[in-house]
């Protein structure tokens, strides 16, 4: 997976835990992680290969393991689940 492509789904669990009214510092952390994915120059997948993605702003345990689940299987469970909670949502944008 391109870097783009790991920002764009942290970016929609971003989206959809905000139509969720989840907490914001939740929220936050996925969006500072976009952010901070956007701006490498080097792919997370190269990164992630020498064990450095806790070298990446805002990565802690949790998105470390999301990041090398996506990784490994191309889908992430927890972006999966909401996309299933909320399906009229269309990317930064509900129907």
């Amino acid at each position: 997976m391109t870097n783009e492509e790991i920002a764009a789904v942290f970016q929609e669990i971003a989206d959809i835990l905000g139509l969720k009214g989840e907490d914001w510092f939740k929220i936050r952390a996925y969006l500072k992680v976009v952010q901070f994915i956007g701006q490498l120059q080097e792919p997370v997948e190269k990164i992630a290969r020498e064990k450095r993605l806790r070298e990446i702003p805002g990565v802690g345990d949790a998105i470390e393991k999301k990041i090398e689940e996506l990784l490994a299987t191309g889908r992430l469970t927890l972006h999966e689940k909401l996309k299933s909670e909320f399906p009229e949502y269309k990317g930064n944008k509900v129907d």
